[in-house]
């Protein structure tokens, strides 16, 4: 079994020496390096796994040298190591991206468990990676997407626009919608379905990094470029379909480059000189309205044209509420089997809960509301208290200033009737959390506290 690699970036050769040694006996490959200048360097001939990176070096900041590892190494974890009095400093890198801290002196039982932390991240995300390809290879129906009639009507229009083997398709449709399981199924449905299906989402990439991900690079192109020649989504795609999620993301230079694939099919790898081409068949999908970036400057309107010879419009999840039952289930027995829980279905006023919330997070939403119930009710059935977290407007009247109605009856009421049934109803919608009962009221937390106590009203969540 290949041992794991760690570079230490000190220079501090005492402790660069000392650490080393230290980590060989614990089983590592380690390397050294004592000048900050020369770390990406040997980040490019070592390829370690793991980077142990000094805070304070003596000619270069070591949160700057993480920001830059961040563009040009994103996929490394960063262990940063500091003294005890830099501690908020070290909290200052997490939130840069470090992966995590270590204080001097070194403590061996600290230092053992943030590198099996590192390691196992690395494992998971190599085992998510190929859970996601496993994802993408299934085969989907139309049962998938729903029988609302937006969805029908909507796939069968999809299913004519999958026909041709080369018409870009504009996806467009709010986050959560799906666009990327439409996408799939375009392709499954089209003659390229025997090839491949490339997604990248363009938002989810350096920017500094976008090219040599579309286009691929030769060794040497840029600082990081390790491998002899890696090959772009392009070519990965060939004879297939491509997917550019959230392409509003894409830098104006990059438009320009991507443009000419689409009406040329060719392009030049990062750093090569040999020019490539290819037969692919491009999706987009967006959730801005790219004709408004056009008048902001933000996108090329000869891109978009070129994109745009047919365009899907993926409705939002509560203009198709006739889905919400079946997808609901759905997700929830697939969470169940994830979990080995016996959950055989979803309670009257539960679906009449989940039918009514708006799903500002679209199927992506719904999917991880099912996720969190799954994984806390121990029944057999999803109930309403099971859902006591979700707050909306359209479910709680109460706090929605166009459709709360107050009614008095003819007799009269108290005020503090009024305010204490006001008051609790709404700690039963934020399952007793003050500060989100207190934003829903309007009141600052001290005096909803305040009232609270005068009212004698007394809180208790019920979480299960």
């Amino acid at each position: 079994m290949a041992k794991h690699k760690i570079l230490i970036i000190d220079d501090d050769n005492l402790v660069a020496v000392s650490l080393k040694k230290l980590l060989m006996k614990l089983g590592y490959d380690v390397e050294t390096c004592l000048e900050a200048g020369e770390a990406f360097d040997k980040v490019e001939s070592f390829e370690p796994e793991i980077i142990l990176l000094d805070i304070y070096l003596t000619t270069h900041n070591g949160l700057e040298l993480l920001k830059q590892f961040q563009k040009k190494f994103y996929h490394l974890p960063v262990i940063m190591i500091t003294g005890y009095s830099d501690v908020k400093i070290a909290v200052t890198a997490i939130k840069s991206g470090a992966f995590d801290f270590l204080l001097k002196p070194i403590d061996l039982e600290q230092l053992q468990a943030i590198l099996k932390k590192a390691i196992d991240n690395l494992s998971l995300k190599d085992e998510v990676d190929k859970l996601h390809q496993i994802m993408h290879e299934d085969e989907l129906t139309r049962e998938y997407f729903g029988k609302s009639t937006k969805i029908t009507r909507l796939l069968a229009s999809v299913e004519k626009l999958a026909r041709s083997s080369d018409t870009t398709l504009l996806l467009e449709g709010e986050s959560g919608t799906g666009k990327e399981v439409f996408a799939k199924y375009i392709h499954q449905k089209s003659p390229r379905s025997s090839g491949p299906f490339i997604q990248i989402n363009c938002s989810a990439i350096p920017k500094e990094l976008a090219e040599s991900e579309l286009f691929g690079h030769e060794k040497g192109a840029f600082t990081g470029a390790l491998q002899k020649t890696k090959l772009g989504k392009f070519e990965l795609a060939n004879g297939g379909t491509i997917l550019l999620d959230e392409i509003g993301e894409l830098s104006l230079d990059l438009q320009v480059k991507l443009l000419r694939v689409l009406q040329e099919k060719k392009f030049y790898r990062l750093g090569g000189e040999k020019e490539i081409a290819v037969d692919v068949r491009v999706l987009a999908a967006t959730n801005r309205n790219l004709e408004d970036e056009i008048k902001e400057g933000n996108f090329r309107a000869d891109l978009f044209y070129r994109l745009n010879v047919a365009r899907i419009q993926i409705p939002p999840l509560r203009e198709r509420k006739e889905d919400i039952p079946m997808l609901a289930l759905s997700f929830l027995r697939e969470f169940a089997g994830k979990f080995n829980k016996n959950i055989k279905g979803i309670d009257p006023d539960a679906l009449n809960l989940l039918v009514s919330y708006s799903w500002k997070g679209n199927i992506r939403e719904l999917r991880n509301v099912m996720e969190r119930a799954a994984l806390l009710i121990e029944e057999d059935e999803l109930k309403e208290n099971h859902l006591s977290f979700l707050v909306d407007s359209s479910r709680a009247k109460i706090i929605d200033d166009d459709s709360f109605v107050l009614k008095i009856p003819p007799k009269g009421i108290q005020i503090d009737l009024v305010l204490r049934t006001l008051i609790q109803k709404t700690l039963s919608i934020t399952n007793g959390n003050q500060v989100r009962a207190a934003k829903i009221l309007g009141l600052s937390r001290s005096k909803l506290r305040y009232r609270m106590e005068q009212l004698g009203i007394e809180v208790t969540k019920n979480i299960k």
